[in-house]
């Protein structure tokens, strides 16, 4: 097996988009057919270097489909790569933030594949529960929009604040009734939730980040539920550009996601054991996301 991982930096990337030209699922007119190795696919997804994309790329080549994982350093770039016809297909996102990116650029991307749903969980240096946190102390949640209001969801199901009209998926720190609340939220760039622990009471830590800074997902004080039918904005998925959705490549690619226990496995190992795996049908998955849309082009 070839493995090949290109890395895509954000300057890089740019240009990358700029010179592209529209990569056709079908190969298009005289183009070889999409997987092949004269036309593998370019999968897009954030953190290549996690040992279960080897498995799975071998998994799939396996299946004798031609793959070239593209690997990303920020969240903001795999899905304007695939708008541009960078990328064939990316996995990287849950369904709100892909709402939030199609309601905001105009696009139409669309998910063809579940993958898993990961708890949002409430990490302390100092305090083993959040029942030992002070009245006053200041809690930090990521500032994206999507991660910041299900944290927020979080801390109120905790009972250390109150969200104005009860909360929802849209919630702000600007919307935490300070003379309700415990304590003071502020929000911070998500990749600096872990290094403001020391700082803190608490912080709302992104899955992505919680192994990664050396955490044990069970150390987590308070964390929403994954398994809760409320969750489905959060399952994270395979998406294609809307005219791919039905092409047979590409929904092999989450076949094999979803059926090869070596990169379930994997995905669990590099989780700490918190993923809950998903295979809703990918037409629930699209109302889901039609939905998560209107509710954030109604506000």
């Amino acid at each position: 097996m070839s493995r090949t991982i290109r890395a895509i930096a954000p300057l890089a990337a740019l240009s990358l988009l700029a010179l592209a030209g529209c990569t056709s699922s079908t190969g298009g007119a005289g183009e070889p057919e999409l997987g092949t190795e004269e036309n593998p696919v370019q999968l897009g997804v954030v953190g290549a270097s996690e040992p279960y994309w080897a498995v799975y790329e071998e998994a799939v080549e396996a299946e004798g489909i031609a793959l070239e994982i593209v690997d990303f350093t920020e969240y903001t770039q795999p899905n304007p790569a695939l708008s541009e016809g960078e990328l064939d297909i990316n996995q990287f996102q849950h369904i709100q933030y892909l709402a939030d990116y199609n309601a905001s650029s105009g696009d139409d991307l669309q998910p063809i594949g579940a993958t898993a749903i990961y708890p949002l969980g409430l990490y302390s240096e100092k305090y083993d529960s959040v029942e030992d946190i002070p009245d006053g102390e200041t809690v930090v949640v990521p500032n994206d929009a999507t991660n910041q209001a299900r944290g927020l969801l979080v801390l109120q199901e905790a009972g250390l604040i109150t969200l104005e009209d009860g909360g929802n998926s849209f919630s702000t720190a600007e919307n935490v009734i300070a003379d309700e609340s415990r304590v003071e939220v502020k929000a911070v760039d998500a990749a600096i939730t872990v290094t403001s622990l020391p700082d803190v009471a608490a912080a709302i830590i992104n899955n992505d980040f919680v192994t990664k800074a050396g955490l044990e997902p069970s150390a987590a004080i308070a964390q929403d539920d994954p398994a809760d039918p409320s969750a489905l904005p959060y399952v994270n998925i395979f998406a294609v550009k809307a005219d791919d959705i039905d092409d047979e490549v590409l929904n092999t690619l989450v076949e094999i996601y979803q059926t090869n226990q070596d990169v379930l496995d994997g995905v669990q190992e590099v989780s700490g054991g918190t993923a809950v795996f998903a295979t809703t049908p990918k037409d629930e998955l699209q109302t889901a996301l039609a939905e998560v849309q209107e509710d954030i082009q109604g506000q």
